[in-house]
């Protein structure tokens, strides 16, 4: 991790940056994003939004939130809008840590005091482990050595050490990865309104493995269930001032109406064209 930065923000999906493109785009934030080795794509904030623990626009009035709780909440969003897992790191002046989403399950993760100290459950690198295919033996073993104590390892070197572990997947962090450092064959994120964000979305998940979920009685059956699941996370995620988790929740409202939407009008077509 870029020992500049007082505050620091990543995200790593595992697959390609054409599959993360799409559903990026649906957070409305300005990113960056990067190969980040075999199957492995990496994003981060463009500029610098985390400086002072804050987002920027908490500077406007609005109340500051951790990075953590924004991190998590943009993983759980990207992960339940796709098929594969989105991981959250994170760091500033007191702790640094990890968020793990994927799909609908409940998301896990782990944190470190700013001098190394493990205030994490153990179960959380078991779980993190099986979630991303990672070996039963070798990984979970140096997974678990972070969670022991070591006064040699700050936080940001537990950090390291995990993401080292990831590189037996392939994982390839492209270089002067800290938010708003230049990287090579990255792009920018840009929102391109409604209308194409939603024409580019469902393009990718009807050309993908989910295809039959976009159309017909399962596609309705997931919609629902999008809408079921998102309302109350937008709720809990509004009470507590949690923008993130609540951007979380209507995000899968957005894609619960829309997939309905989509359902009716591919219906309507000759041949379900």
């Amino acid at each position: 991790m870029d020992a500049t930065s007082p505050v620091g923000a990543l995200l790593l999906c595992r697959t390609v940056p054409d599959a993360v493109r799409p559903v990026a785009q649906l957070l409305r934030e300005p990113l960056l994003l990067a190969p980040a080795g075999p199957g492995w794509s990496a994003l981060v904030p463009e500029g610098e939004p985390w400086q002072g623990g804050r987002r920027a626009r908490a500077g406007e009035g609005e109340r500051a939130e951790p990075v953590d709780r924004v991190l998590g909440g943009w993983a759980t969003a990207l992960a339940v809008g796709s098929t594969w897992p989105v991981l959250a790191l994170w760091w500033d002046a007191d702790r640094a840590g990890y968020t793990l989403a994927s799909g609908f399950r409940r998301p896990v993760g782990y944190v470190w005091l700013a001098d190394g100290t493990p205030a994490g459950e153990d179960e959380a690198m078991r779980t993190f482990a099986e979630r991303l295919g990672l070996d039963p033996v070798l990984d979970v073993q140096s997974l678990e050595a972070l969670t022991r104590p070591d006064p040699d390892a700050d936080a940001r070197a537990r950090l390291r050490g995990l993401v080292a572990v990831l590189t037996r997947t392939g994982l390839a962090l492209p270089a002067g990865f800290g938010a708003g450092e230049d990287w090579e064959d990255a792009e920018r994120i840009e929102w391109p309104g409604w209308r194409d964000a939603v024409r580019v979305d469902l393009g990718a998940v009807e050309s993908s493995r989910l295809g039959p979920w976009v159309r017909g009685p399962r596609a309705r059956a997931l919609a629902g269930l999008q809408l079921a699941a998102g309302l109350p996370l937008a709720l809990w995620g509004a009470a507590r001032r949690s923008g993130g988790w609540a951007f979380a929740g209507a995000l899968l409202m957005a894609h619960g109406a829309l997939g309905l939407a989509y359902d009716r009008v591919r219906e309507g077509r000759p041949g379900g064209e």
